[in-house]
């Protein structure tokens, strides 16, 4: 008899011995490569010190066998449990459980197996005494026979990526069939080929659950590594420091559970060790990234929502009883026994999808109404409630107000969450203890915008703060981290429309004048629906929009326009004070002049420091920096103003510009008080440059005063030539044009930037 210690000592003796008779070339990486004791040719293994119930361990076999037919791995024959210490293997065939191999398990397959009730072993090896028993054994382990398997929708996303892997060009037709086609094929799944001793041929009608995930495996992944879509992995590695923060501050003898609601195929947590997978409940509601899920990490985690896929799981490519914002789901048995458990800690670790319903990003994404239909569900139903202003337009949000509502009730529970930081910093919808926290690129989360995404750690306890860093991390091109640093975060309390706004009209305003497009010229649309007053008044100069905390879609947020905007969301610019209130402008353009990601979505805007501000308007105090404000904004290219004659008749002529061919403007008279820096000399000389050469062109127009951008939109003209090369039609103005658009960068960053951050206007 042997006298092993741990079953890994035994194992690895085990192997030791038997693999140079078996097959000198194989190695322990090569047959212990599922989270199993071993897969050694048509065989799989389990390893016990001493056996005291053979159904459980046979059980716990039957488990792994599942797991592998749901990876698209072929089944083992033989089933051979090892007794170490007792130097005895029992043979089971694995084709007597197919029905139970065919079923999908969820948690540690070596948990919960008591109450198996198996037939009787086939063969049974001392083959710590018996040399026949040796030679049998030995025999038994070289054999290469597999039980075929029935294909369902279960598995098939497992094995079409198998089959992609054994058939590089293969097409999804060549996997599943197609016979709608004007090639009609019959498909690996109905005629095994490749794989004919490890599947039967599917004798189903046409399966919209195959399609379904046949699609996304297409169309998604191109035969790529699944689950590699969400957050990437740098990113969750780092974020598992926070994990591993809030595992540090469950109690002594606490029970805790790890919540991810939006798990998407689990690539959050990949990485974690076992021990912390197996405190994880896990859902997401896309079917196929459910399906996905439960091959990766069924056998790991401890739940899966739902633990097994019912006939009324499948619900038009989502998974019913999975979405988060349902009451079903805030109600979930499974995980309401935890929450109901004083001796339980939870920890929610999450990265929820965090689009904003209302952005343009989103609304192209969504394709409309059906975008924004979580907005009719119980959790953002009972947010409402609580919960006033723009926060309920955020998906995001609703997870993470529900996860402080439903889910979190005691000091030592967590919340990691991956999230732009508005719904603290502008939003103020949690005012809980911030913990720990990382600031990370979100360009690398398959989108095309450099900005902030904030990954935070905090706790179930309130808390006032109003500021905190967050460690940046950008992800250089050899998939390392590099460290940018601490980024300070602030709260915000007002926006620029409540602070400034000039909301009152004039005794002298009519509203019979015109409204425009966002480009600057009239909007003569019979179909758009119009929101502007079309006042007119003679002190009236322009129209401001400066809407929005972030810098999400800048230029369709930040507009200056000669009249109204046809949909309003605006104010007029008076005589009197515009130019303070062209610091909103100037405030709006921050982003379009620092591009880096740790601007967007970090800095906003706002009207904490309107008191201090206008208090210095008052006394004079910054008289020279708002001229320098008027400078930028005469030639910056946002704004749209435009010299016109409108529908109403009247001239509408750009009076916030340098433009004096045709006399001052109310901008060139202002701009004589500006105490001129050789920067600021610099910008004049080379206005002069372009006007000098906008006047040479055949498109100029002298009874026009003209700003940069009508320059830029009527003058700065071009086409294709032959080979689609772009010509310019006036290369001296599209030069000059060029090199002030230079110069404003600069300037703008050295003199208009710090004060804009002095005053809180950016924060």
């Amino acid at each position: 008899m042997a006298n092993f210690d741990t079953e890994r000592e035994g194992q690895i003796e085990f192997y030791k011995t038997f693999l140079p008779l078996i097959d000198p070339n194989l190695t322990l990486d090569d047959i212990l490569a599922d989270d199993n004791d071993g897969v050694l040719n048509g065989n799989l293994l389990e390893f016990k010190l001493r056996v005291n119930d053979l159904n459980a361990v046979l059980f716990q076999c039957v488990k792994y066998l599942s797991s592998l037919r749901i990876k698209g791995k072929p089944v083992p024959a033989n089933i051979i449990i090892v007794d170490l210490n007792g130097e005895q293997a029992y043979l089971y065939k694995s084709a007597d459980y197919l029905d139970d191999i065919e079923k999908v398990y969820s948690g540690g397959a070596s948990k919960s197996n008591a109450g198996f009730v198996g037939r009787a072993y086939d063969e049974k090896y001392a083959y710590g005494q018996d040399q026949l028993a040796v030679t049998c054994l030995i025999k038994r382990l070289k054999e290469t026979e597999f039980t075929r398997i029935h294909i369902d929708e279960n598995c098939i996303v497992g094995w079409a990526t198998a089959f992609y892997k054994a058939v590089p060009n293969a097409r999804k037709e060549d996997f599943i069939g197609d016979d709608t086609g004007k090639h009609k094929t019959i498909g690996e799944i109905r005629n095994p080929s490749v794989f004919a001793e490890y599947i039967y041929p599917y004798k189903g009608t046409s399966n919209v659950k195959f399609q379904y995930l046949m699609d996304k495996l297409n169309d998604t992944l191109q035969k790529k590594n699944l689950g590699a879509f969400y957050t990437p992995e740098a990113y969750a590695e780092k974020s598992h420091e926070l994990l591993r923060m809030a595992i540090e501050r469950v109690p002594a003898g606490n029970d805790y559970v790890i919540i991810d609601r939006c798990a998407g195929t689990g690539n959050l947590e990949k990485g974690l060790t076992d021990e912390e997978l197996s405190h994880c409940i896990l859902s997401t509601v896309e079917y196929y990234e459910y399906k996905v899920m439960q091959e990766i990490l069924g056998s790991k985690v401890r739940h899966i929502i739902p633990p097994i896929e019912s006939n009324d799981t499948f619900n038009a490519g989502l998974v019913r009883g999975a979405d988060a914002l349902s009451e079903e789901y805030v109600n979930n048995p499974v995980i309401k026994q935890y929450i109901d458990d004083p001796n339980c800690t939870i920890i929610l670790f999450e990265n929820p999808p965090y689009a904003e319903t209302t952005s343009v990003e989103h609304q192209r994404k969504g394709a409309g109404k059906k975008s924004s239909t979580w907005k009719n569900s119980f959790v953002v139903g009972e947010m409402k409630k609580h919960v006033k202003g723009t926060a309920s337009n955020d998906l995001g949000n609703a997870f993470i107000w529900s996860a402080f509502e439903h889910y979190l009730r005691q000091p030592t529970d967590s919340y990691i969450v991956f999230s732009p930081v508005k719904y603290w910093k502008a939003q103020h919808l949690i005012d809980r203890e911030f913990l720990g926290g990382f600031a990370f690129n979100r360009r690398h989360f398959h989108t095309n915008i450099d900005a902030c995404v904030s990954v935070i750690l905090w706790s179930e306890e309130t808390s006032d703060i109003t500021e905190f860093d967050l460690d940046g991390y950008d992800i250089g091109a050899d998939g390392k981290l590099v460290s940018f640093g601490k980024l300070p975060v602030k709260r915000m309390y007002s926006r620029l429309s409540d602070a400034y706004y000039d909301k009152g009209s004039e005794a002298s305003d009519t509203f019979d004048g015109v409204c425009l497009e966002f480009d600057g010229t009239e909007c003569l649309s019979k179909t758009k629906k119009i929101y502007a007053k079309k006042t007119y008044s003679d002190d009236m100069v322009g129209y401001l929009v400066a809407m929005t905390a972030g810098f999400d879609n800048p230029d369709l947020n930040t507009k200056l326009l000669r009249a109204e905007a046809y949909n309003g969301h605006g104010f007029c610019l008076r005589k009197q004070t515009y130019l303070e209130k062209l610091t909103m402008f100037c405030t709006g353009r921050y982003i379009t002049y620092n591009r880096e990601w740790t601007e967007r979505a970090r800095i906003m805007k706002s009207g904490d420091g309107a008191d201090r501000f206008n208090a210095d308007v008052a006394s004079g105090k910054l008289d020279q920096w708002l001229g320098k404000g008027l400078l930028f904004t005469c030639v910056e290219m946002q704004n749209h103003m435009r010299t016109f004659t409108g529908s109403d008749g009247r001239f509408y002529r750009n009076e916030l510009c340098m433009d004096t061919t045709n006399g001052p403007t109310v901008a060139s008279e202002d701009l004589k008080k500006l105490i001129c820096s050789p920067a600021e000399q610099r910008i004049l000389d080379q206005w002069k440059t372009l006007m000098d050469a906008v006047r040479q062109t055949d498109e100029y127009d002298p009874r026009l005063t003209y700003g940069v951008y009508q320059i830029f939109a009527e003058i700065d003209t071009s086409y294709k030539d032959d080979e689609g090369n772009t010509v310019w039609n006036n290369v001296e103005v599209h030069s000059a044009l060029q090199t002030l658009k230079a110069l404003v960068k600069e300037y703008y960053n050295a003199e208009i930037v710090p004060t804009l951050f002095e005053y809180e206007f950016l924060k």
